[in-house]
């Protein structure tokens, strides 16, 4: 178990965490949710002794072993994979030095082998014979192959080293095991492997994600940072979400009585742990239904941004053809010989292992970027709205307010019709006249979605629009694009939005692509589709 009392930070006159209690129990995984800048990685930093907070204290079961998942890529350099996995259980690794130390005397007395042979036990006692075949599965689970493991760090890749450093934080069964963002730079493969991983560990997990289906498939409570304190409430991020909107509604419900709101809210109840009873984690989430408790439920203090997106006109029949798109880039073929035809109403996800593809792919569509090679045929009557994954050109040196920012785009001058669309995102009153060149990566996101949104369009390519954003400003746009009556082509790597999203999966690589009509849940659980991944990948032959 590990406790949190009456702690409080604070920055100058900025308080961050105000007299926080909270306790999380082993057997538990709990979800750290909160808006931007609401201190979620601050907290885990402060349970794990990095920072110090202002006032109280973190207390930690005698005798229990706490492990992070580090941030710092290269503070393990110098090390070989496998030492730095191991390294994560630090008692072990400390002892085996200890040991190694003493064997490595040149004069080695009677006195260092009784000592020898007392480390020798208490490393038998922390099964340290198997520690190095133990941190292999980790890495191999991970997708860390064995000609990897006797490399040093600094010969990784990021997305290698970020795997490594996952297996330290995971390897030796820690009793608190805090995870800050474990997703990131990881393929769908090794997200699935970890998802399944922690649905079956026993101990007590905190974890930070943006992610909501990794959320959804691990935690068994969320612990939302709010109003400078933590409350913990049991069920995954979905339950959380659904049942707090849901009592918010209720709280405006003046006309209902007491008990029609209680037997709605029993069955919310149900019908979401009758769907969670379902999934593919239906015995490690079991626990998580049998805690669900009708008392928890309440509204939430979260502003969502209203994200609407209405098309001006609807798009006549021919919308988009592309033939034999192929794209070489200093040499390296990112895609080759794409041709597709996108219907209107497709709600189409573009993938590929390699992001920087699906970048060109759009900046060529978009008509950014010459495809050199191949023919891209727009219907007339499409007006495009593109969202780019970078969007700095927009950004850098502007020194408009918002609100003259965004009527640069605008047909309609009128300040009360452009502070609309930046009110929807939550740019009010003050805010809207701030800077468009000081803007964090959120809001700027924001603000281009206020652009995209006032230009009313039938099609809208999106690269990457969940990043820099929070949770909330994700679900909005998530169930925006959901009720989207136009044509969608995006990427996202964000799992839940796509799946919910698309109806139609593009995947591109070097050697071609794969079309399909599909969730995205069905489309990477096929066991052909995942063959003929592997082909437009590798140089091996496909029909």
């Amino acid at each position: 178990m590990i406790k949190v009392s009456n702690i409080s930070l604070r920055f100058g006159k900025r308080v961050l965490f105000d007299e926080v209690n909270v306790k999380f129990v082993p057997g538990n995984c709990y979800g750290v949710i909160g808006a931007n800048g609401a201190g979620k990685s601050t907290f885990i930093k402060i349970l794990s002794g990095e920072i110090e907070p202002t006032t109280g204290r973190v207390e930690i079961e005698k005798g229990k072993r706490l492990s992070i998942l580090k941030q710092n890529h290269f503070e393990f350099d110098q090390f070989q994979v496998l030492e730095t996995v191991v390294m994560g259980n630090k008692p072990l690794f400390e002892l085996m030095k200890e040991k190694d130390a003493i064997y490595a005397k040149e004069d080695f007395s009677d006195a260092d082998g009784i000592k020898a042979s007392e480390l020798e036990e208490k490393f038998a006692e922390m099964e340290g014979w198997n520690a190095e075949s133990d941190a292999a599965t980790l890495l191999n689970g991970l997708g860390i192959g064995e000609e990897i493991h006797s490399k040093t760090i600094h010969e990784l890749s990021n997305n290698e080293k970020v795997r490594v450093l996952l297996a330290q934080a995971l390897f030796g069964n820690p009793d608190i095991l805090l995870l800050d963002e474990p997703t990131n730079d990881l393929d769908v493969d090794t997200i699935k492997w970890l998802e399944n991983f922690l649905a079956n560990f026993e101990n007590t997990v905190l974890v930070v994600s943006h992610d909501r289906h990794f959320l959804d498939s691990v935690c068994t409570h969320v612990a939302d940072i709010d109003f400078n304190k933590i409350t913990t409430y049991s069920g995954n991020y979905t339950f959380w979400y659904q049942s707090s909107q849901l009592a918010l509604k209720q709280r405006g419900d003046q006309n209902k009585k007491a008990e029609e709101k209680k037997k709605e809210l029993m069955d919310f109840i149900q019908r979401f742990s009758a769907n969670v009873a379902k999934s593919k984690q239906a015995t490690s989430r079991r626990k998580m239904i049998d805690k669900l408790n009708i008392e928890e439920i309440k509204p939430s203090t979260r502003k969502y941004p209203g994200v609407f997106f209405i098309q001006e006109r609807e798009a006549g029949d021919q919308v988009l053809n592309v033939e034999n798109l192929s794209y070489k880039m200093e040499g390296e073929t990112l895609f080759s010989n794409l041709t597709f035809s996108i219907r209107k109403g497709d709600k189409v996800a573009i993938l590929s292992k390699n992001a920087l593809a699906i970048n060109k792919l759009f900046e060529c569509l978009s008509g950014n970027e010459d495809h050199k090679t191949g023919n891209i045929e727009w219907g007339i009557t499409i007006k495009k709205s593109y969202i780019p994954n970078d969007n700095s050109s927009f950004f850098e040196g502007i020194k408009l307010s918002l609100v003259d920012w965004l009527r640069q785009y605008s047909v309609e001058k009128d300040e009360t019709y452009v502070r609309g669309f930046l009110g929807k995102m939550l740019f009010s009153g003050e805010e809207s006249l701030k800077s468009a060149f000081v803007l964090s990566g959120g809001e700027k996101v924001r603000c281009m979605l206020s652009k995209s949104m006032l230009e009313s369009p039938n099609l809208i390519i999106a690269d990457e629009p969940t990043n820099h954003l929070d949770l909330e400003s994700i679900q909005a746009l998530n169930n925006s694009f959901i009720d989207y009556k136009g044509t969608l082509l995006f990427y996202s790597h964000d799992h839940e939005f796509i799946n919910t999203v698309a109806n139609r999966i593009i995947e591109i690589g070097p050697l071609g692509m794969i079309d399909r009509n599909s969730t995205y849940d069905d489309y990477i659980d096929d066991e052909t589709i995942k063959e003929r991944r592997l082909a437009i990948y590798n140089k091996v032959a496909t029909k």
